[in-house]
């Protein structure tokens, strides 16, 4: 288990690196470039291109952030795929009108040992490893049952809380949105001394700063939240099938006598 969460730090760690590498490179060579292009010339034009909107360093932190949080969502994403592929497996093999006595229940388990580690460890063998144990320990259909249920609650908290960082994220993006709009609005104020003498560029482009970075916050959260969701609805989903999975090919197949 430990080997297992020093590899989530460690992917967490390398996913943010890698994702600020790659937008600080996107923004020294073609976002910032287009951009003072843009403002360079006399007098600006296109002040709503893509570029304008994007150059501030508040912009670039909270792509950053959206970025990481894609790419962890996708990491989560992938095992949800690997474990629901395990789905379509036949681990217990129960003929049509045979059922499982709890003196079976050590032979049901041997071809669930004998699996490589990393997939015993995924929910569906080990759920099944629960039932199957604590079947042969009570010889009650019920507490198997139940051990199921704990089981599948246990993993749905632990996917909940892989997905803290996310969820980290999702709250900073609106936040760093929001330094950049507080920054927009003290540069506005530091020059409306020039607007009270027909100059209006200084705080435009303080404003600029202020509703640009709020876009850009605003957009990159809805994205993360959008997949989020789509994550959570995915992960919930999986545990559903695998408690049915149990239920149909091992727990109604269950006598005591």
């Amino acid at each position: 288990m430990r080997t297992v969460f020093g590899r989530e730090a460690l992917f967490s760690v390398g996913a943010l690196l890698i994702s600020a590498i790659v937008v600080q490179t996107l923004y020294a060579t073609i976002i910032r470039p287009h951009a003072e292009a843009i403002l360079a010339s006399p007098p600006p034009h296109n002040l709503r291109s893509v570029f304008v909107i994007l150059k501030d360093y508040e912009q670039e932190t909270a792509l950053v952030l959206a970025c990481w949080a894609l790419a962890l969502i996708g990491h989560q994403a992938r095992a949800v795929t690997h474990n629901r592929r395990l789905l379509a497996k036949q681990y217990v093999d129960v003929g049509e009108g045979h059922v499982v006595l709890p003196d079976d229940a050590r032979a049901y388990a041997r071809p669930l040992e004998s699996l490589p580690r990393e997939e015993q460890d995924m929910l569906l063998p080990r759920a099944l490893m629960v039932a199957l144990n604590r079947f042969g320990a009570t010889r009650s259909v019920q507490d198997s049952a139940e051990a199921v249920r704990a089981e599948c609650e246990n993993e749905l908290d632990r996917l909940d809380a892989q997905l803290s960082m996310v969820r980290f994220t999702a709250w900073a993006i609106p936040a760093v949105g929001f330094v950049g709009t507080v920054r927009g609005i003290g540069r506005a104020l530091q020059d409306a001394q020039g607007a009270l003498h027909g100059d209006i560029s200084g705080v435009t482009l303080g404003l600029g700063v202020t509703f640009n970075a709020t876009l850009t916050a605003l957009v990159a959260c809805i994205l993360v939240m959008f997949f989020l969701h789509q994550l959570q609805q995915a992960q919930d989903r999986l545990v559903l099938d695998a408690r049915m999975y149990i239920d149909r090919r091992l727990i109604r197949q269950m006598r005591v006598h």
